[in-house]
């Protein structure tokens, strides 16, 4: 696996690729990798001749009382299982080789922006449109691979890449969990034992919901209110959101569920904020 910190390196190792016709996979991921990354590089291996990962901290989708400066960093860990996977590339740029001083530009995917994770955290998708942006003007790659459990992120880069004609086909890979059913993220390292075996109350909440609806109950208030009886069982559990949407435009169809629909829940549990999602069945 060739390392490589800078725009020139990554450009010129792409140019070398598609020079001999290799098709490229992209896994970009800010690291702290865990077996919910490491999908996203066998999917990409599975599909693509060359494997590129990227590992970026991006500063610009943090808010200023986030957690930016604490966010795990561990560059020489998450380099060893990427060789183990086979990577080809990987992109580790610095701050300064994405934001060069005096940048000013920012992309905005308006009518999306503002929902779920946006609405809790402003201008959270605007620094993910951004970077994202970025990382496929450098990479230029055929198919990039992200996780369904950034299920609102998915649906914010669907419809840049619709909407600036980006030719890179978008690959949702399903979420990967842990034995007990919470979500993996690279944010679980946060928790402290006790609020770890709360933090399951999200994967119950939905799983209440998608058995509701299983059982005929169509209503989405009467099923948002199953998420928060779900919820109430665990009181140190602060709900961020409930969301039963449509999964491209992030809105509510109608006032019933007809299937297909995405339910999302974040909450705080002590100081770390966590998301997870199901799909409806059709």
């Amino acid at each position: 696996m060739k390392t490589l910190h800078t725009v020139a390196e990554m450009r010129a190792a792409v140019a070398d690729a598609r020079r001999v016709g290799k098709t490229i996979g992209f896994a970009p991921t800010m690291g702290a990798l865990h077996e919910g990354h490491l999908s996203l590089v066998r999917a990409a291996r599975a599909r693509c001749d060359i494997v590129v990962a990227s590992i970026f901290v991006n500063p610009t989708q943090f808010g200023p009382n986030e957690d930016f400066a604490k966010y795990p960093r561990t560059l020489e860990r998450d380099s060893e299982q990427l060789v183990r996977e086979q990577v080809d590339l990987l992109f580790a740029p610095s701050t300064d080789e994405m934001y060069p001083a005096g940048a000013t530009t920012m992309v905005e995917v308006e009518g999306l922006s503002d929902r779920l994770d946006g609405k809790s955290r402003p201008g959270h998708f605007r620094g993910v449109a951004t970077v994202v942006s970025k990382l496929f003007h450098i990479v230029q790659p055929d198919a990039a691979f992200f996780g369904q459990k950034d299920a609102a992120q998915c649906a914010v880069i669907r419809k840049l890449v619709r909407d600036l004609r980006i030719p890179v086909e978008i690959v949702v890979c399903p979420i990967v969990r842990e034995p007990d059913g919470l979500a993996m993220s690279s944010r679980n390292v946060y928790l402290s034992a006790e609020e770890r075996r709360q933090a399951l109350v999200l994967r119950r909440a939905l799983l209440a919901v998608e058995q509701a609806y299983g059982k005929g109950e169509r209503s989405l208030a009467a099923l948002r209110n199953v998420a928060e009886k779900t919820f109430a069982e665990v009181p140190p559990v602060i709900i961020d959101y409930i969301a039963i949407v449509d999964p491209d435009t992030l809105e509510p169809r109608g006032a019933a569920a007809t299937g297909g629909e995405l339910v999302a829940v974040a909450a705080k549990i002590g100081s770390t904020r966590l998301i997870d999602n199901i799909v409806l069945p059709q």
